[in-house]
């Protein structure tokens, strides 16, 4: 019988990562961000604080998430502090609305 060399899988690291966002102005919002993000298997948990406009991040992976996580905020309406536009404030209206039907269903 032949064998093979096989590397042991390295344990997944638990990260948390913070990002400052645009647009958030209710919990309609913080509703929407968190289903957004906790599509994704690796995130394990999701905090978002409404007074500080931040999204904390708990996610257990080797890699660093971090751009695909802005990219998923971006895309909701959204994006990093500084980074904002006219497009992204409709879609965070949209979004927040959303967040807040989901929110009383």
């Amino acid at each position: 019988m032949r064998q093979r060399n096989v590397k042991p899988l390295k344990p997944n690291t638990m990260n948390t990562i913070i990002i400052k966002i645009e647009n958030l102005k209710c919990h309609g919002c913080a509703n929407t961000i968190t289903k957004g993000l906790t599509i994704y298997e690796e995130v394990d948990s999701v905090e978002v604080s409404i007074e500080d406009s931040a999204v904390t991040i708990n996610y257990s992976d080797n890699e660093n998430q971090t751009d695909k996580y802005r990219r998923k905020l971006k895309r909701m309406g959204y994006p990093e502090k500084g980074n904002n536009n006219v497009i992204s404030t409709a879609k965070s209206y949209v979004s927040c609305a959303i967040g807040r039907i989901s929110e009383q269903g």
